[in-house]
């Protein structure tokens, strides 16, 4: 679950981390009333979106006046952002935060990350931070320090004096820091979260740390410790989220469209990206990425499936399935079998099935009365796939 800008600095508050005066704002007018409510004679209006780099796309903005603000506001809500991280098709901004902004003599960066490979949760810090950080730490490996942090009982244990001092502060605002990195270390361990960032971090005239921005990412698999975080991700999909995405997602299925023309159905996540590579080493390219869940039905798979069907940009279908001891390949032929029947469109389709009844899966499909080609193997499978796809578009 990826947090808006103003739901992670609000948690960040929650655990004493400074953070500018804001509030949230979904029209112009609003805007103007909250920015007349600081006593800041600057503001920032900033586009509230899941993505990076909002400023690089115009989605962060200065204004001088009450007045102004109204102005930015208006032109950013209900504008499509695209930044990289959105990829073309963008992102709507339904809402815009409003800041008092902060006068700041350096900016540093601040993050808790998970580390996959290690399982480890690491503390990462720069004294030099900004937008470009990322850009920046390419071709200048020292630019961000690194420490491990240990969990205990209290949250997580880390080096903290000692980065502080290593980013290059001193006094005061070292102390500062180091009680900074505590607290994101124990939001980190406390809440599951894969990642409490702050760039950038100011370091203000008298010393102190404010965020100027914040991301956090929690855990999807922990949701079940968490239900409040459960019940704010169900609140703001339904108003910002892809209305297939969200319907593949209370059907059991990890789905994201792409740009392409083959449709992909497969089981786990990694045949999944492996046939999204193979198509594209043929010289093709997927329509989507669909991971069948273990706990799908049949009929989830079929929903899935007429998603596929009804898409015009979908030109061939591929279904790709390794049968495992929770997925059997005959319920997938039973779900090809009901969305055919539902959707009553018929586009070509390539199976390739193995594993646990994958022979009975290929009976069943043949009794439905389907027509298909199959796949000796995944290579053969994809090819064909390709072909067909090509097929149809001339």
């Amino acid at each position: 679950m990826h947090m808006h800008e103003f739901q992670a600095k609000e948690l960040l508050a929650s655990h004493d981390i400074a953070i500018p005066r804001g509030r949230v704002a979904d029209n112009g007018a609003d805007a103007e009333r909250i920015a007349r409510r600081f006593t800041s004679d600057r503001y920032v209006v900033k586009a509230q979106v899941l993505s990076g780099d909002r400023e690089g796309a115009g989605g962060v903005c200065f204004a001088d006046t009450p007045q102004s603000v109204r102005q930015t506001a208006d032109g950013m809500i209900g504008r499509v952002l695209v930044t990289p991280q959105t990829g073309p098709r963008g992102e709507k901004v339904r809402w815009v935060y409003i800041e008092e902004a902060v006068h700041c003599k350096r900016q540093l960066y601040a993050a808790v990350s998970l580390d996959r490979a290690s399982g480890m949760l690491i503390l990462l810090s720069s004294g030099s931070g900004g937008s470009d950080l990322e850009a920046r730490s390419k071709t200048d490996h020292n630019l961000i320090k690194r420490r491990p942090l240990r969990l205990d009982k209290s949250g997580a244990v880390g080096d903290f004096e000692g980065l502080a001092k290593d980013i290059g502060l001193s006094g005061s605002a070292a102390a500062e820091a180091a009680q900074l990195f505590a607290r994101l270390g124990r939001i980190a361990a406390t809440l599951d979260a894969t990642l409490v960032e702050i760039n950038p971090l100011a370091l203000t005239d008298d010393d102190r740390l404010v965020a100027l921005d914040a991301k956090v990412t929690i855990d999807d698999n922990a949701m079940l410790r968490h239900p409040a975080f459960a019940t704010m991700r169900a609140a703001f999909q339904m108003e910002s989220g892809d209305p297939e995405e969200l319907g593949a997602d209370e059907h059991q299925l990890n789905y994201q469209r792409l740009d392409g023309d083959i449709g992909l159905v497969a089981n786990g996540a990694g045949l999944a990206l492996a046939t999204l590579d193979m198509i594209t080493d043929a010289g093709g390219r997927a329509a989507n990425f669909m991971d069948i869940r273990t706990t799908a039905s049949s009929l989830d798979v079929a929903y899935g499936l007429e998603l596929l069907l009804a898409s015009q940009r979908v030109k061939a279908i591929l279904v790709n399935v390794h049968g495992g001891g929770m997925q059997r390949c005959d319920t997938i032929a039973e779900a090809i079998g009901v969305a055919m029947r539902r959707a009553k469109i018929t586009k070509p389709l390539v199976v390739r099935m193995a594993g646990n009844n994958a022979e009975f899966a290929r009976m069943r499909l043949q009794s439905y009365g389907i027509r298909f080609e199959e796949g000796a193997d995944m290579s053969d499978a994809v090819k064909r796939a390709v072909a067909l796809a090509r097929r149809e578009a001339a």
